[in-house]
């Protein structure tokens, strides 16, 4: 039995006339919202539904979970030609399906063809496990529907304006790395660490180099830098240089032994890193430092 409605969609369904159902009575009244016990068989999703994925495993734990606690929030129908078509609730129709159920819980409402997208772009925007791509087509689907702002956008939905500017930004990726964001194998860092490179085939090669966890965002985020700024790279240095650089190290080490009387270690390179000089009592440390005096002078 359904238990609660969610803030969003019961702010959008306010002032929206409820359906006639002269043949049922609501089974319960939940938040000034008639709620009734529909016959699955008279449910039908929406031809124009926003969202086309539906992860396996997420579909899996709903119906666990709908196997245990009954579905929580009712789904939205308005009448159609054949029933009632879904506005809200497609994940849940569909596990009712898979577990046999006979009826699901439903607010019946008039809705006209522009209000019914409304309600289920905004049913999949609060939805936890939406991937960065789908969120922002929805949100550019939204925008679109009413001639909106992203600003605007952002008011309505209950984000921070920079928020849907950078999710809707990610849209201008070439299909093969929105793809892998929608699979999950590609976050929306990298997405968003890719996007300042114009070239589509630079952009799938840098996709497919971080996916699955092979680079973290802040490495690609350098590694398009230096393809954009290429003045910026690292020099790499030539074989013999690495040669001369690692003899040159060798020799300052060698040096430093010779003139403290102790272990020495380098860690680093030509460019950055540290010089360890141990010593091993209160003596030797005085020893040290007086050599150090005699160097100053």
């Amino acid at each position: 039995m359904a238990k609660r409605i969610s803030r969003g969609l019961k702010t959008l369904l306010e002032n929206i006339e409820d359906a006639s159902l002269p043949s049922a009575t609501p089974a319960e009244i939940m938040d000034g919202e008639k709620i009734f016990n529909l016959e699955i068989d008279k449910v039908i999703p929406d031809p124009e539904q926003p969202r086309k994925h539906f992860g396996e495993r997420e579909q899996e734990e709903l119906e666990n979970s709908i196997r245990v606690h009954g579905i929580i929030q009712p789904l939205i129908v308005t009448p159609s030609e054949s029933g009632y078509m879904i506005v809200a609730g497609e994940r849940r129709y569909r596990a009712a399906q898979k577990l046999g159920l006979t009826s699901v819980p439903a607010i019946v409402k008039k809705l006209d063809a522009r209000k019914r997208r409304e309600i289920s772009l905004i049913e999949n925007l609060q939805r936890e496990d939406l991937n960065p791509i789908e969120e922002a087509e929805a949100l550019s689907e939204y925008a679109a529907l009413y001639n909106l702002t992203q600003e605007e956008v952002a008011h309505r939905v209950g984000k921070a304006r920079s928020s849907v500017a950078n999710t809707i930004r990610l849209l201008g990726l070439d299909e093969e790395v929105k793809e892998l964001v929608r699979q999950n194998r590609l976050s929306a860092g990298h997405a968003r660490a890719i996007l300042p490179v114009d070239s589509k085939e630079a952009q799938r090669e840098f996709a497919y180099k971080a996916c699955d966890g092979q680079m973290s965002v802040r490495e690609l985020e350098l590694k398009v830098k230096y393809y954009l700024n290429p003045e910026l790279a690292p020099k790499r240095l030539k074989p013999d240089e690495k040669l001369r650089l690692t003899l040159e190290m060798k020799n300052l080490v060698d040096d430093m032994k010779r003139i403290f009387s102790t272990k020495v270690k380098i860690v680093g390179n030509d460019s950055k890193g540290r010089i360890y000089i141990d010593y091993y009592t209160k003596d030797d440390l005085q020893r040290i430092y007086e050599l150090m005096e005699q160097l100053k002078k």
